[in-house]
């Protein structure tokens, strides 16, 4: 089974490896027909650890191969990185805040509504994390320090645990609000389809465009960043376990960085 995946072109493990953050996505929406609602601080442990994961991912397996092929391209890799994290940043940033906006203009709008606007707000959010698991595979085609296939699935492994508790931010508040289970399910396992479409584009782009490589990298590590600050690490710290949700962060950046530095 190993050597199979191995043997797979860039693109195709970025596909099977994207399939796997969705089935996860799809994992956690099935939620709903168990419960209505789920425990909290299993939720918020599995935000921590994920943003753990996710923070060590950005450097070891986005950031330090963008800066490495930017060299080599004789590039200015701090200015090529610093507009790629930027720009990945502000994409995030411009949907949040277009989503704010329609909110705010909508205060009297049904919850059902509401809802509908955080499935938009998550798929959103999916496309730069599949992109992130596209351009980590397809980085490895360069050979590039950091750039594993080891550190492309651990990447593809924290993003897929915090793509657990975003199924369920999805089919639980619908169920909420009078929709069928059935339903509910369905519009969360959809909220993740759009992590294999661009996971396969990215993998594609950095192969076929090597100019392209650094400032997507940086892009996606950009994104990343945004996602774990943004929404991780505060949503993993709304319950009185603050502190050990802190040590869940800390053990899965540590598990990360072993993960890559020993098997990378």
């Amino acid at each position: 089974m190993i050597n199979w995946y191995i043997n797979l072109t860039y693109p195709l493990q970025a596909l099977v490896a994207s399939m796997f953050t969705w089935a996860i996505t799809s994992m956690g929406s099935a939620v709903v027909f168990l419960f209505k609602k789920v425990n909290k601080n299993t939720m918020d442990a599995m935000l921590g650890l994920s943003a753990g994961v996710m923070l060590a991912a950005t450097f070891w397996s986005l950031l330090s191969p963008a800066i490495e092929m930017a060299n080599n391209l004789n590039l200015i890799s701090w200015l090529i990185v610093s507009i790629g994290v930027l720009l990945g940043g502000l994409l995030l940033f411009s949907g949040d805040k277009i989503f704010d906006r329609l909110t705010e203009n909508n205060k009297n709008a049904s919850s059902m509504k509401r809802s509908l606007m955080l499935i938009f707000s998550i798929t959103l959010h999916n496309i730069p994390e599949g992109m992130a698991i596209g351009v980590a595979f397809g980085s490895v085609f360069y050979n590039l320090d950091g750039a594993t296939l080891m550190s492309a699935v651990m990447l593809a492994i924290g993003i897929g645990i915090q793509n657990f508790p975003e199924g369920s931010a999805v089919s639980l508040p619908l169920r909420r609000e009078g929709m069928s289970t059935t339903k509910a399910f369905i519009f969360g396992v959809l909220s993740g389809i759009v992590e294999p479409i661009s996971a396969v584009i990215g993998a594609i782009l950095v192969i076929k465009v090597q100019i392209l490589l650094p400032i997507l990298l940086a892009f996606a590590g950009g994104a990343m960043i945004y996602v774990v600050v943004q929404e991780l690490i505060p949503e993993s710290q709304t319950n009185k376990k603050k502190d050990l949700m802190a040590l869940f962060t800390i053990f899965g950046f540590l598990l990360m960085m072993i993960f890559d530095v020993s098997l990378g």
